[in-house]
């Protein structure tokens, strides 16, 4: 057992415990090495560290690296083991601090069927940074051979490894994500830009593991001030490399999006540009609880198939952590962005389809505070769009010239601060690159339709009440609403409900509402998230139940609310259509109380032809197709819904919908 003195220090400061099933918390971790307590200087605060015990492994990092490092979080941290790195697998070819090699012009060097290098590009193979608690961070350097000044850098900053690229990602999803192999090089890290690419552009691409990851001391602790802090560090480290000029970029979707926004949220001064491609920016709201639901989502599959790091290491235990404290603390808050502290040059990208990073781009365009920020808006999966869209390069481009190169290539004064894609779903095409005067779009008409009889809405809310059940434990049991567009109509914008519902069965529930759009003869449709051309198929008729999947089709736009979490706080709400739950305690509700749900839906932009309808459903179980959810367990039976969930309109219930007009198409 530790001291009482220690644990005492622990809990004060919040290193992680390693966790498992079993429940062992880390003490098998103190068994094997000694533990001691040592000042770091005369102010610092107290530390742990370890050392290896002859014959019992390498402990290669102080225990724990972080305590100074996450001053947000004052609790401990549950941290699931991870897999060590094996050559072979996921790209790792070992640990190679020093090596230098060179890949010439005209070689493929991950296969002959990828993308040929056009320049020589050198490869520095594990580059040491040290953050400022002495954990030592590896990163991969490429960069131009031939390039006589000095060049700018791109970082692409995750766990996944530094070699782990999306040839080794994409095989496992639906088409290969219609992105095809002769699209890239394979020196690209997984989600982030090729080198292949942009090398010959005078640029260095750099790909950082995350603390935990690889080869780097610590555990992984996913996000939050502690990465952002490494991300300054290795921000200000590479600046001051000898062939770099002093100006440092980031660029990347999903994880290496994510990043950027906590890393340039710290200010570091060399980084002079983010470009973050679709990245969530609160992982309670967002991603693991949103609604106050949890669900791990693709976690687990990226937790079991795609992290790996030291025989130390481990990854923060989200679904333990949720189970700790359902309601946000300060371990939520920290993983949390503050869009406020972004200085630098921003171009956002983000789409209806992405059923993780919607919101997150548009709470950073609501919320970041200067006018050197652009919004693009797409329509299909982000890494076809990234690596498989000419149009993508070609804006990349000129936003890191300009900022990274100092190059006056009217970036400010001819890109359009906010453009939109509109989605027509079916074997429709999207309307893209609509340019917008802001967003939402000023003189936005909230119509409000009303729960109405006969599964249809109208115009002012009926005098009598009336409800609708349906049984919240089957995805097949919902009730619906139908609004047929009498002209061709475009809705652009933040979508909200406001719903009146009880539950007889339980004292919490969770609700969620679905908008889809149905075609002239009443059938849901959906939309492909790449080109028609660029998929397998001819027609959206083709795609089958066992083909549909959130990568490769989008259904419509999702709200989601726990009922014992429906309170509000108006002040911290981005916009009246999207109330900001707090979630910072549960309210539960009195089996057959009714209780008043006011819930945000996420972004969206579709185009209804006259006759075309809009399909409110609310239901029990989320509707859209299924994330990577192979790799995950069933969720504790207490965190579902029983019973029948009833939803009342009319009369002292006025339960509506409310959708944002912006006009004709």
């Amino acid at each position: 057992m530790l001291p009482d003195d220690l644990l005492g220090s622990c809990g004060r400061w919040g290193w992680a415990a390693l966790h498992n099933p079993s429940g062992v918390a880390g003490e098998e971790l103190f068994r094997q090495c000694d533990i001691r307590r040592t000042r770091r200087d005369a102010s610092s605060s107290w530390f742990l560290k370890r050392e290896q015990r002859p014959g019992q492994g390498t402990c290669e990092s102080p225990l724990p690296s972080n305590l100074e490092a996450m001053p947000n979080v004052n609790i401990q941290t549950a941290v699931k083991r991870v897999t060590e790195p094996k050559v072979g697998e996921n790209g790792y070819t070992g640990f190679h601090p020093g090596k230098v090699e060179v890949f010439k012009a005209g070689s493929q060097p991950a296969g002959s069927d990828v993308k040929p290098l056009t320049s020589d590009i050198q490869l520095e193979h594990d580059v040491q940074v040290i953050a400022r608690d002495g954990a030592r961070l590896y990163m991969d350097v490429y960069r131009p051979v031939e390039w006589q000044e000095k060049v700018p850098a791109i970082l692409s900053w995750s766990p996944y490894g530094k070699k782990y690229s999306a040839l080794d990602m994409l095989p496992m999803t639906i088409w290969h994500s219609c992105v095809k192999r002769s699209d890239l090089s394979g020196l690209e890290k997984f989600e982030g830009l090729d080198p292949a690419t942009w090398c010959p552009k005078g640029y260095a691409i750099i790909s950082v593991d995350a603390r935990g990851a690889g080869n780097n001391d610590g555990h992984i602790g996913v996000l939050g001030s502690q990465e952002a802090e490494d991300g300054y560090d290795v921000v200000e480290a590479v600046a001051k490399l000898p062939w770099c000029n002093g100006r440092v970029g980031m660029a990347g979707n999903s994880y290496l999006a994510i990043s950027q926004w906590f890393i340039a949220a710290q200010q570091p001064p060399s980084l002079k540009a983010i470009a973050p491609w679709e990245g969530l920016s609160d992982l309670y709201r967002e991603q693991f609880a949103r609604g106050g639901a949890f669900s791990m989502d693709n976690f687990d599959l990226i937790t079991k198939e795609i992290l790996r790091g030291h025989s130390g290491s481990g990854v923060e235990d989200f679904a333990e952590m949720y189970r700790r404290s359902p309601t946000i603390n300060s371990f939520w808050k920290d993983k949390r962005v503050d869009f406020t502290k972004i200085k630098c040059p921003t171009y956002i990208r983000g789409s209806d389809v992405s059923g993780l990073h919607n919101m997150g781009s548009i709470r950073a365009w609501l919320e970041i505070p200067h006018d050197k920020k652009w919004i693009q808006w797409g329509s299909y999966q982000e890494w076809f769009e990234l690596y498989s869209v000419p149009e993508s390069e070609h804006y990349l481009t000129a936003f890191f010239d300009r900022y990274l190169r100092n190059v006056d290539n009217g970036w400010e004064e001819k890109t359009p601060k906010v453009r939109w894609d509109v989605l027509q779903f079916g074997d429709r095409k999207p309307i893209q690159d609509i340019v917008l005067k802001d967003y939402p779009v000023p003189d936005t008409e909230y119509r409000q339709l009303f729960l109405s009889e006969n599964g249809k809405f109208s115009s002012s809310a009926p005098q009598d009440t009336q409800t609708l059940s349906y049984n919240s434990e089957t995805k097949e049991s919902f009730v619906e609403f139908t609004y047929t567009f009498p002209e061709a109509s475009r809705l652009l914008g933040l979508p909200k409900t406001i719903l009146y519902m009880s539950c007889d069965a339980q004292d919490d529930f969770v609700v969620y509402v679905l908008l889809r759009k149905k075609d002239k003869d009443g059938n849901n449709l959906m939309h492909l998230n790449f080109p028609i051309e660029a998929s397998p198929i001819k027609s959206m008729a083709e795609i089958d139940q066992k083909s549909t999947h959130s990568v490769n089709t989008h259904m419509g736009q999702l709200g989601i609310l726990r009922a014992s979490q429906r309170a509000i706080d108006p002040a911290k709400s981005i916009h009246p259509q999207f109330p900001f739950h707090p979630h910072d305690k549960q309210e539960k509700v009195a089996p057959g109380t009714v209780v008043k749900l006011e819930i945000g839906i996420w972004a969206m932009g579709v185009d209804y032809d006259a006759g075309e309808s809009l399909s409110f459903s609310i239901s029990g179980k989320k509707q859209t197709a299924a994330e990577f959810t192979a790799w995950s367990v069933p969720r504790p039976d207490h965190e579902m819904n029983h019973g029948n969930h009833k939803v009342y309109f009319g009369g002292q219930y006025p339960s509506s919908l409310i959708i944002p007009y912006i006009g004709k198409p």
